[in-house]
């Protein structure tokens, strides 16, 4: 911990540690949208593919929670 609130000695402001709840959280939707995809594939190709990429889409939303 710094003695200034929060600003390194050097400046610049401490980096915050990320939410594990609301990361575990959203991982776990991520994993759901992602298992839904490849449920889908052998019926729906395109549907499928959409899935899959709007959980890239969550998984880049993961990373920065």
């Amino acid at each position: 911990m710094t003695r200034t609130g929060g600003i390194m000695s050097d400046g610049r402001p401490k980096q915050q540690l990320p939410d594990a709840r609301k990361h575990q959280i959203i991982s776990f939707i991520k994993s759901g949208i992602r298992i839904l995809g490849y449920a889908l594939l052998p019926f729906n190709l395109v549907v499928s593919v959409i899935f899959l990429i709007l959980s890239e889409i969550v998984g880049i939303i993961e990373e920065l929670v």
